[in-house]
């Protein structure tokens, strides 16, 4: 399965065999926490379980790990294993902002070594703009274990691995955030603004065609034609959740050493050494 797929194709696969897959609704909004689960509510794809940002992939805020951190591991397993995930499941997710919460899901389900996962193209509104059944009923499965076996090839740094490596020429960080908030120009989310000296600047958005679906794997390949695919890369945003949708597209071109700084700058910004950067 690719790590993009089609309105289309979903709807044909389910049409043949929905038992075949577990889909998750993982629509948020993170100026009104509770919107996607009423949204879910009044209507989602068949078959959807809803999953939220906050409560299921993420942690509860410490003093360090930024504003979403990575959820604990064993609790994540159980709700993914309560929705029917196993070994074997192929996984649909979507959400409703240009795939940027379900590629956070996506990514969680392949460091947890989860192959067969997939983000809906255009989301939700893909789906509706397709003319699709919609449902209001919730889906209920037979709990299955689902097995950890932490990926190597989707794997996460914190904060001490990125200032101790900060002048590490092997090394390449992005910042997936706006240009301004890049530059320190303006901060609407975290106290301080700027940027991890030395990164460059790829806002998550520029994967995304003007209608929010995916650029093609070339198109891809020459929006990140300036990243050598020798190097490793570090990919980090607010509070680790934009720059997932960076380190699928970066997959999807084809770059294989690419790993997510989790806590991203809501964190490094509160370790009081770190150096922060701005430009004009």
């Amino acid at each position: 399965m690719k790590d993009v797929v089609q309105a289309t194709w979903l709807h044909s696969e389910l049409e043949k065999n929905q038992a075949n897959y577990i889909i998750v609704d993982t629509r948020f909004q993170l100026a009104d926490p509770g919107a996607g689960k009423i949204a879910y509510e009044k209507g989602h794809l068949p078959g959807a379980f809803y999953v939220d940002l906050e409560q299921d992939l993420s942690s509860s805020i410490r003093e360090h790990g930024g504003r979403h951190p990575l959820p604990n591991i064993g609790d994540l397993a159980l709700k993914l294993g309560n929705i029917g995930i196993s070994k074997d499941a192929k996984v649909v997710v979507y959400d409703d902002l240009t795939g940027m919460v379900a590629s956070r899901f996506w990514w969680l389900l392949k460091h947890l070594g989860h192959e067969e996962v997939a983000v809906l193209n255009g989301g939700f509104s893909a789906w509706v703009k397709e003319g699709y059944e919609l449902t209001t009923d919730i889906p209920k499965t037979e709990p299955k274990t689902f097995q950890v076996q932490l990926s190597d090839d989707f794997s996460f740094v914190k904060a001490s691995d990125v200032f101790e490596n900060l002048n590490n020429k092997d090394r390449i960080l992005i910042d997936s955030r706006e240009l301004n908030r890049f530059k320190g120009k303006e901060e609407p989310i975290d106290p301080i603004a700027g940027h991890i000296p030395g990164a460059i600047n790829y806002f998550w958005k520029d994967v995304l065609m003007n209608d929010g679906t995916w650029k093609e794997s070339e198109e891809l390949l020459n929006h990140f034609s300036g990243l050598p695919k020798s190097k490793e890369i570090i990919v980090y945003c607010g509070s680790g959740i934009s720059a997932c949708p960076n380190v699928l597209a970066l997959k999807k071109a084809g770059f294989s050493n690419v790993k997510l700084y989790s806590g991203s700058w809501s964190d490094w910004i509160t370790h009081k050494d770190y150096p922060i950067e701005t430009t004009d």
